[in-house]
Parts: C-alpha cells; structure tokens; sequence
C-alpha cells in the first residue's frame, strides 16, 4: 500500500500536491492543524506540530513524507511574527525526524521543504546547490536554522532530500495571483532597481520534482528547486504586464514599497533582495523542466 504523508498539506504547495499524487498513492494523509476529516483518499490528522501524538503511527510504512510547515514570511517581522516564522519550522522538522527515529519502519523518504533564501544577494552570479553562498540577515539565519535541524537526524532506513524551493507560480495560489492583482490596478511596474533576479518554478515542475524524488533512490541531500532561467525582476514586470493585457504599469522605487508594505503587512526584502538560484545538481542528476523560461510557465497559467 503506498501512503504518502504532507505535513502542512493545507497550503498552495500541499494542495496542489495532493491533487497531483491522488491516483498514484493508495492514501494521502494531511497533517494539519484542522479537524479530522476524510475526503475520498485523504484523510486529514490534526496535530499541533510541535509534539507527537496519534499522528505518529500514521509514518510506519509510509513510502513518503513531505513537510511543508511554516509561518508564511509574508508578514510585518515583528518579535512575534519573527518568533513564530522560527518555532513552526524549527519544531516541526524536529519533531518529524523524532517520529521517524521511533517507527519500526519509517517512511522511505523525507522531503523537507527548504528555502532558496538562505543564499546571498546576488544579481549576476548563479548560487547552485555545491557552490552557492549563503547570505545574512533575519531569513538567512532561519534557513541555516532550519536546515540544520534536518541535517541532524541520522536515520540509516530513511533517504532524506532538502529542496530549497524558489517562488512557486501556480493559478490557485502563492505569488502569480498576487502579482496579477498588481498588475491590474496599473501598478506592475518595476519595483526597486528593477535589475534584482527572480529565481522561479512552474506549480507542474515542482510537483513533478517532488516525484522525481521520492522516486530516484539516488537522489539526497539539498536540491535547488527552481527553473534554470531566472528574470529580472524589470522583465517579470513586463512579462506578466503583456499577459494582463495591461500596457503600462507604475513603476515604485524602493522608499515607495517601504510605505507600501508597511500598511499592507509585509516586507520589502521579498521584492527587493535578488535571489538567483540555479538547479546544477537537478539538471545533472537527469530531471527535465517542462517550462525552462518565464515565457513558457505564463503561458500556461
């Protein structure tokens, strides 16, 4: 019986997986701070993400588990939300990893998702997976944080993959519908400088990358997951402006998104800082993108 396992299953990503791994999976069960429920192959556990409890017998036999778990950063970084954006990720993967160490027969995978954010600043050179460098400030030290967690569970019977995941653009969710609000109220623009790369991945290839590794036993240890033509930020602009059929867009400099994000509750370092992530090790290791360029992934959506 095959049985998949999303911790934090609710959100874009977990939805979209589940809808993706429906007819290849027996059984699908989200871990989730809501009711239980079932509906059709998933079943839903409620578990606090921080202790273990009922949920746990749920991992013996399990041919994967996925986490998802986390605090959306897409908040004001006050003491609290910092707090929590730390806790629901660090206390999540630790308790997975001491639920695993405890089964008779653990799951075959672990797949955490990770974050692209852990490495610098950059507009020019690529970050890969061996040769990446990691940055500084407030995101980074969560990444390291969290990552390290993971990396420290030493379970023998249990492959392990961190996928450090790029900005997602799905139709139903994450960034792409956000954006497109923007776009339509004539404020698409370029934002900043405008030259700070976007590093992206089409919903369809990471679900199929998600696959693509529980499926390949060779496959472990930190994936970039993104697609291998990054965009400035200028050219998203303009591409998502020529899909909305929008021709002009307001551009705002970087003191303008300061104001902006204050009264919309978020923070300028996820327009702002430049992440250009590169999948070397995913393209070497034989997985193919069904949309390389931003063209091919807007057309679809």
């Amino acid at each position: 019986m095959k049985k998949l396992i999303i911790a934090g299953g609710t959100g874009f990503l977990g939805q979209a997986l589940s809808t993706y791994f429906k007819d290849s999976y027996d059984e699908i069960v989200i871990l989730s701070r809501s009711e239980n429920k079932t509906e059709g192959k998933l079943r839903y556990l409620r578990w606090d993400a921080r202790s273990q409890g009922d949920w746990c017998r749920e991992l013996e036999g399990a041919t994967a588990l996925i986490n998802l778990c986390g605090k959306s950063v897409n908040c004001r970084y006050t003491e609290k939300n910092m707090a929590l954006i730390f806790s629901s990720r660090l206390e999540s993967t630790a308790v997975l990893g001491e639920a695993i160490l405890a089964c008779k027969t653990p799951p075959l995978v672990w797949i955490n998702g990770a974050s692209g954010t852990i490495y610098r600043h950059s507009e020019t050179e690529p970050m890969t997976e061996r040769g990446g460098e990691t940055g500084s400030g407030f995101s980074v030290e969560v990444c390291k944080a969290w990552e390290h967690v993971f990396d420290n569970f030493q379970l023998p019977a249990t492959r392990k993959v961190n996928l450090r995941i790029a900005m997602v653009m799905g139709k139903t969710g994450g960034v792409f519908p956000e954006l497109m609000s923007i776009v339509k109220k004539g404020l698409g623009g370029t934002m900043g400088k405008g030259t700070q790369q976007v590093s992206w991945i089409h919903i369809g290839d990471f679900c199929r990358m998600v696959a693509w590794s529980i499926e390949n036993r060779r496959v472990q240890g930190i994936y970039n997951s993104v697609a291998p033509t990054p965009v400035s930020n200028k050219v998203l602009m303009q591409k998502l402006r020529k899909k909305a059929g929008i021709p002009f867009g307001l551009p705002a400099a970087a003191w303008m998104l300061e104001i902006g994000a204050f009264f919309i509750g978020t923070e300028t370092e996820l327009i702002l800082k430049s992440r250009y992530s590169y999948p070397e090790r995913v393209l070497q290791e034989g997985f193919q993108f069904r949309h390389q360029t931003i063209d091919s992934c807007l057309s679809d959506l």
